[in-house]
């Protein structure tokens, strides 16, 4: 693979850890990218680290709201080439269309069913990732008349899956002042076996429009309830595999919202409509977001949890079965990466904006990274 000059890869990486938020990170880094390996049309996306599922925030650029929706139906039901999930997976997490159907790009459908009636003739695909996990991805398009992605292309766009993927994940990191959401019961979602929305609760509106903005499609509904595309595909994605799906999303205020949707199958176990729940993110489900918005490692998540009971450094080495002295170095090491310097301060931290009261064992435990 073509290895890119020093200079190019400096000024592409060049402001990426000091993004305020992930809409600056995608547009800065865009702009910059555009400028080093040109583009006609992009889409950035956050994403799940469990499962890679579409989050949010999602950066559109040069789509029309039409292109929009073909794109995320194309990504959602059709199978094709060049796949994020195999993209993932992969020793370089980047490939190009052309590139991968050795310049027969039709035998992707994505291709024919978008990319060909739009002009668009090659597409460099991405997934952001850090310790194997998935925070983003990126598709960039370019349109007839211009040469495909090249190595150098594919190279460039390689050195930013890493610092990409590693400034998404400290969004997660809990927000200094954050509000707690108004909806006490859980939003329902009702689509059919074709995807259309057929009901909505009103805690669901409240819940929707907490979120951040991004793509989002009008419905059957009304045009007042567009539901953004994170919210389609988490959907779709149940209806399709007939599997649960669930994707966790950061609301305006700074909480986390989960939303989980299942396929409903009738007496004889056929398909029907599908469900979607949003409701209040519970501790686990965020407990390994914040965990890795930190980079904590197993052993310094047992001791915080440790001392979010109050334990000292004797009882905590006894729990766990190390020296005082080696509990000590966990500790220095947790306040160092969450940025706090004293037991109290990191629990008020850690735990007041994301975390429920903690005080059984067996509520503590959700802290386990395997629970979420």
């Amino acid at each position: 693979m073509a290895t890119p000059t020093p200079h190019a890869v400096g000024a592409l990486l060049t402001g990426i850890a000091d993004a305020p938020d992930a809409h600056a990170l995608f547009a800065e880094t865009s702009a910059r990218l555009r400028r080093l390996a040109p583009f006609d049309a992009a889409v950035w996306v956050a994403t799940d680290p469990i499962n890679g599922l579409t989050a949010a925030p999602v950066r559109v650029e040069n789509l029309h709201e039409s292109g929009c929706g073909t794109y995320w139906e194309s990504e959602l039901f059709a199978e094709h080439v060049n796949l994020f999930r195999d993209l993932a997976r992969a020793t370089i997490p980047v490939a190009g269309l052309r590139e991968v159907t050795g310049d027969r790009p039709t035998l992707s459908r994505l291709y024919r069913n978008f990319m060909c009636p739009r002009g668009f003739e090659d597409e460099l695909r991405a997934v952001l990732r850090i310790d194997g996990q998935p925070w983003g991805q990126l598709s960039l398009f370019r349109e007839r008349g211009r040469k495909p992605f090249s190595a150098r292309d594919i190279a460039l766009v390689h050195t930013l899956s890493a610092p990409m993927a590693r400034r998404l994940r400290t969004y997660a990191q809990p927000a200094p002042h954050s509000s707690p959401n108004l909806a006490i019961a859980p939003g329902m979602l009702l689509f059919d076996a074709a995807g259309g929305l057929i009901s909505v609760n009103d805690e669901a509106r409240d819940l929707l429009a907490q979120m951040p903005p991004g793509p989002s499609t009008p419905t059957s509904l009304g045009i007042e309830l567009p539901l953004p595309v994170w919210i389609l595909s988490t959907a779709g994605r149940a209806r399709l595999t007939g599997e649960s799906t669930r994707i966790r999303i950061r609301t305006t205020t700074g909480r986390w919202l989960l939303c989980h949707a299942s396929c409903l199958r009738d007496a004889d176990g056929n398909a029907g409509m599908t469900a979607l729940v949003i409701e209040p993110a519970k501790p686990s489900d965020v407990a390994s977001l914040v965990v890795a918005a930190y980079e904590l490692t197993r052993r310094e998540l047992e001791v915080t949890e440790l001392i979010a009971r109050g334990l000292s450094t004797g009882e905590i080495a006894a729990r766990l079965f190390l020296s005082a002295h080696t509990v000590r170095d966990h500790v220095k090491s947790v306040f160092d990466k969450v940025g706090v310097t004293s037991r109290g301060e990191l629990v008020a931290k850690l735990f007041t904006d994301h975390f429920e009261p903690l005080i059984a064992r067996a509520t503590l435990r959700v802290l386990d990274i395997e629970a979420s």
